[in-house]
């Protein structure tokens, strides 16, 4: 029997890895996968893609603004030499904008500065638990190098995961 923690073969029957300690009396109970858990473990390269929209740090925020209203999106993600700076979403711009002349104001100025990433190969369940945690309906979905590549949006992962079937 395979040890799920250290991957250390040991004898069946055992109740703990001969090399661990880890408790083996579960490993073999077959666990039920239904449709849901199916949906929670499924990578997000299998959601529907958003591309992003990427803009410069140094963009005039107006022009940001004007671009979101235009397209009718929540948020933008802001790059520096192609790689992810930060996001910038319409709750950025009621929290640090309202009421103050946007002339002169770049977008880098009022963007959420490193903000939390996922990648293509993170499960559904690991976006859920950091858009829960985070309070986040929209998370930057970063390649290797930090190349912006999509955007994991929360009404997204909920359609998937609350698909019939």
């Amino acid at each position: 029997m395979i040890c799920p923690v250290c991957g250390h073969d040991n004898l069946e029957g055992l109740d703990n890895c001969e090399n661990c300690e880890a408790d083996l009396r579960t490993v073999d109970i077959p666990r039920a996968t239904n449709a849901f858990e199916a949906r929670m473990q499924a990578p997000l390269s299998s959601l529907r893609r958003r591309d992003p929209e990427v803009v410069p740090a140094d963009a005039p925020v107006g022009e940001v603004i004007a671009r979101m209203r235009g397209s009718a999106i929540d948020c933008v993600l802001v790059a520096r030499d192609g790689r992810l700076a930060g996001i910038f979403t319409e709750r950025d711009a009621m929290l640090k904008l309202a009421g103050r002349p946007l002339a002169g104001i770049r977008v880098g100025e009022a963007m959420t500065v490193d903000p939390v990433i996922l990648r293509p190969d993170d499960t559904v369940a690991v976006a859920i638990q950091k858009m829960a945690v985070g309070g986040f309906r929209h998370i930057p979905l970063v390649d290797e190098e930090g190349t912006p590549t999509g955007i994991v949006a929360a009404v997204d992962v909920f359609h998937h995961v609350l698909a019939p079937g």
